[in-house]
């Protein structure tokens, strides 16, 4: 019986092994056509603006295959069949996005232009008149960003007697929305957060093996978040804001694509106002409406 029962043991994880080794082979396997790679780059760059080059095949196959467990399709180019052939992009379109944009952020990320704003940009337009700012984290990921600038603006208020704020946050990625709007972070994300600034607006779970904080309510009210698309024709902001951080995000455009954005994020930036792009993004050449005032911020002319 001790033996039988051995070989049924030995029979099983045999089994395991091989069914494993099939679905890991199947995966290794199942590659995007370059047809259907080609369809999916001229549609990605169509919608947002994203260069999907063939040196990012690979990582597009493999954000596509976590798609495919959800959606119930077995291969990747029958995925794409349903997307081109069967109007699938007009309830996937969203979910393909949230797939394949990159959502790399952290709290105080780029640190010079939180203290230029601080220091220079909210002091000169409050001087000029202005006592309820308007600033706009576009790209905004998670909400590290957005959550940021609140701090920072807070430390500004509480000096400021008789000035106000609100901050719109917008991005592409539904998923990322969902994750901003709730204010959640593991504790390790916070830790380039000033420890003043964790005390007054970062709140420690209640729960010690939950290693996660929340953001103040305080903070949370201030700003909010809304999908918005850099490459729509228009930008649906409302009235004109004072300060944009545009930061990180440019660099997945081309040159034309960069000028486009940047016009329309002007168009909606006051007279004096500020623009922060990313430290590694450039806009020389580009023809804006803005003059550079410190490394990678430009005031609107």
């Amino acid at each position: 019986m001790v033996l039988i029962s051995g070989l049924s043991v030995f029979h099983t994880t045999c089994e395991r092994v091989i069914v494993s080794a099939l679905q890991a082979s199947q995966v290794q396997e199942d590659r995007l056509s370059q047809k259907n790679f080609d369809r999916l780059a001229r549609y990605i760059y169509d919608y947002s603006g994203i260069k999907m080059p063939p040196g990012k095949r690979t990582m597009l196959e493999g954000r596509l295959r976590r798609r495919l467990r959800v959606t119930g399709f077995a291969y990747l180019d029958e995925y794409c069949d349903y997307l081109f052939k069967h109007d699938g992009l007009d309830s996937e379109a969203i979910h393909l996005m949230d797939a394949v944009t990159t959502n790399k952020t952290d709290f105080f990320r780029e640190p010079k232009h939180f203290e230029h704003m601080l220091a220079h940009a909210m002091p000169m337009l409050v001087s000029e008149g202005y006592s309820n700012l308007r600033i706009w984290s576009a790209a905004c990921s998670i909400g590290a960003e957005p959550y940021t600038i609140a701090m920072v603006a807070e430390n500004f208020l509480s000096a400021n007697r008789g000035v106000d704020y609100s901050i719109l946050a917008t991005d592409l990625s539904t998923e990322v929305l969902r994750v901003a709007r709730r204010g959640i972070y593991p504790t390790s994300m916070i830790e380039p957060v000033d420890a003043g600034y964790q005390k007054a607006f970062v709140m420690q779970s209640r729960d010690p093996e939950r290693d996660e904080v929340r953001i103040h309510p305080r903070l949370r009210s201030k700003v909010g978040f809304a999908r918005l698309n850099l490459m729509d024709d228009r930008y649906n902001v409302g009235d004109k804001v004072q300060i944009v951080f545009c930061r990180n995000v440019l660099i997945y455009f081309d040159k034309p694509t960069q000028q486009k954005v940047l016009r329309r994020l002007c168009d909606n930036l006051v007279s004096g106002g500020f623009l922060y792009v990313g430290h590694s993004e450039t806009i020389t050449g580009l023809d804006l409406p803005v003059k550079q005032v410190a490394n990678t911020v430009f005031k609107r002319l």
